[in-house]
């Protein structure tokens, strides 16, 4: 499968995903995008459009290379953290289109951990 199809086959999950997923100021939605090497999170509200951004590059994050599943785990609970400080308890998840699995489930796994409700 080249990689142009798996890009489309990703765009068609997420849109139908996004369909049913919509962030609200109660429970507003975590959206997650992971790269080849990063992996990035934002803590979205649809109604207002306010964004809370984190990013596995980012100053005071773990330094390494790569977001590899040790990384991820924290960068989930720092969100947590940042979330509970603007008083954000509990989140919709948008994985992207992405599969529950690998570094995802990790970053999902420490935000739970964290506190977040899911």
């Amino acid at each position: 499968m080249s990689t142009t199809d798996k890009m489309l086959l990703r765009t068609r999950r997420k849109k139908r995903i996004r369909k049913k997923v919509f962030g609200t100021p109660e429970r507003p939605r975590l959206s997650v995008f992971r790269s080849d090497r990063h992996i990035y999170a934002q803590v979205i509200d649809d109604f207002a459009g306010t964004t809370l951004a984190l990013s596995s590059f980012e100053k005071g994050q773990p330094d390494t290379k790569r977001a590899n599943i040790g990384v991820c785990t924290e960068l989930g609970k720092a969100l947590a953290e940042r979330c509970k400080a603007k008083g954000v308890a509990s989140v919709v998840f948008d994985r992207n289109g992405n599969a529950y699995h690998g570094r995802l489930k990790a970053f999902a796994e420490g935000a739970r951990e964290g506190g977040l409700q899911f």
